[in-house]
């Protein structure tokens, strides 16, 4: 067995912020990171949401802390960084998972559900990783920020412009800040996830129009949490040390499907 490949994915020593970390994804990031080592900081707008999380973590004999967060209140961010460091704890490893949809035709859009989506998906992702980097470069360590974006980066769907839009901004946002990051030491990748199926989204996947979806994909399947826990760990560990600006999908060849 090599040793040296088990203890690259380690997460040992590390602390990992997960935003959005209350439900779907972000929960199964957290729960997925801590397994791996890292003491884990989950975050949401509601606490009381995450009081779950923090339970589930400890049952499994991870350690974890719940801390409110509004990403799109750059006050909030900053007072969820100062309470990271009042634990005595620097976040070296930041899965940027909090966002939003709306499901709406474009036409019938109006400018406070465009905001909504633009807020939450891209600025709040910037001022997050911007605020993360910041305590990094002080603390003069290196990390890793993952921004969670989706395939509708890279291919569209119809009543999700401002999704599409903000997960296609956030793959862009990620490489610049890969290049300008790197000589911190700071390594910042996407992760794309195609459909996989959550708590919040299962009912529409198994609808008609869901397994018509489905019979797009190459895999004929769609994904499940576990599948994305390979990438994070990658993209998170000392294993893809040498990864950065990197837009990763994880979707069962979705985006290979002819048009």
């Amino acid at each position: 067995m090599n040793h040296q490949l088990n203890t690259s994915f380690s997460l040992q020593g590390r602390c990992a912020l997960v935003t959005g970390a209350s439900s779907g994804l972000g929960l199964h990031f957290a729960l997925t990171l801590a397994e791996a080592g890292a003491v884990v900081v989950v975050a949401a707008r509601r606490i009381d949401k995450l009081q779950r999380v923090v339970d589930e973590i400890a049952q499994r004999g991870g350690t974890a802390h719940a801390v409110a967060v509004d990403v799109v209140d750059s006050s909030s961010v900053t007072a969820c960084f100062d309470r990271i460091a009042a634990l005595g704890l620097v976040a070296d490893v930041v899965i940027n998972n909090a966002g939003t949809v709306s499901s709406k035709p474009a036409l019938q859009l109006s400018e406070a559900e465009w905001d909504a989506v633009v807020d939450t998906n891209l600025k709040g992702a910037w001022l997050v990783a911007q605020e993360s980097a910041r305590r990094l470069v002080a603390a003069k360590l290196g990390g890793a920020i993952i921004n969670t974006t989706s395939i509708l980066a890279e291919r569209v769907a119809g009543g999700v412009a401002p999704y599409c839009a903000s997960k296609a901004g956030l793959r862009h946002l990620t490489q610049a800040l890969a290049l300008e990051w790197a000589r911190y030491g700071i390594r910042v990748n996407a992760l794309a996830p195609g459909y996989i199926a959550t708590d919040l989204n299962r009912d529409f996947l198994e609808s008609e129009l869901g397994q018509k979806m489905k019979a797009r994909v190459p895999q004929r399947r769609f994904g499940q949490p576990a599948q994305l826990d390979g990438a994070l760990l990658l993209l998170a560990s000392d294993a893809g040390s040498y990864i950065t600006g990197a837009y990763l999908p994880v979707d069962g060849g979705h985006l290979l499907s002819s048009l």
